[in-house]
């Protein structure tokens, strides 16, 4: 496996780039290309020539992977890349946070936002609590608040029953309104059509 990461130029870079790898470059300085980076690790400087760039290192939302093939048939998988450097120009604005929030491509626009589920919200006094617990039974012991609790749900089931208890009875329903019909009802006169069917 090699160390792969990816690196997003702005478009007059690029062309800069482009020249410097095709081998058009006219002079020695011209030639020489420089990335270094800054204690903390995320922010450095991209040299082409004379010229400095900052550049960020930043996570992608997810794991991209790269081949690599000899024949045009073939895919070989050389890396799984997870970091981008992205090069500015020297007047843009540095990202505030290490995590970029797009992919590389357009459908993983706004990744974090809208493909991944959000932390759920923990309140942390309740999960030492759960934790302290938990040591205490695999220490051979007993949880401290257990009677407090178990009386706490049982108040809870007693509300509950009493609420259920409490409901109010349906309203009878309205029937709809339905002609009578006499007892002695009459047949329907039948007519001579009616009588000739009979004797196919």
């Amino acid at each position: 496996m090699e160390e792969q990461f990816i690196l997003r130029v702005t478009p007059s870079i690029a062309e800069k780039l482009d020249r410097l790898l095709s081998d058009t470059a006219s002079s020695s300085e011209e030639q020489s290309l420089d990335l270094s980076f800054s204690e903390d690790g995320r922010g450095g400087t991209f040299v082409i020539g004379n010229e400095h760039f900052p550049a960020s290192l930043l996570d992608l939302p997810c794991v991209v992977e790269s081949y690599k093939t000899y024949d045009d048939c073939a895919l070989v998988k050389t890396a799984d890349i997870g970091q981008m450097i992205m090069v500015r120009e020297a007047g843009d604005t540095v990202p505030d946070v290490v995590e970029y929030r797009h992919g590389l491509t357009p459908p993983m626009r706004d990744a974090r936002k809208r493909r991944f589920r959000r932390e759920p919200y923990l309140n942390p006094e309740l999960v030492q609590r759960v934790e302290k617990d938990l040591l205490n039974i695999m220490a051979g012991g007993t949880v401290e608040n257990a009677e407090a609790e178990a009386n706490e749900q049982e108040e809870d089931g007693e509300q509950n029953a009493r609420k259920a208890n409490k409901k109010p009875e349906p309203a009878p329903e309205a029937k709809p309104d339905v002609p009578e019909t006499t007892a002695n009802a009459e047949e329907p006169e039948r007519s001579d059509s009616d009588e000739s069917d009979d004797s196919m």
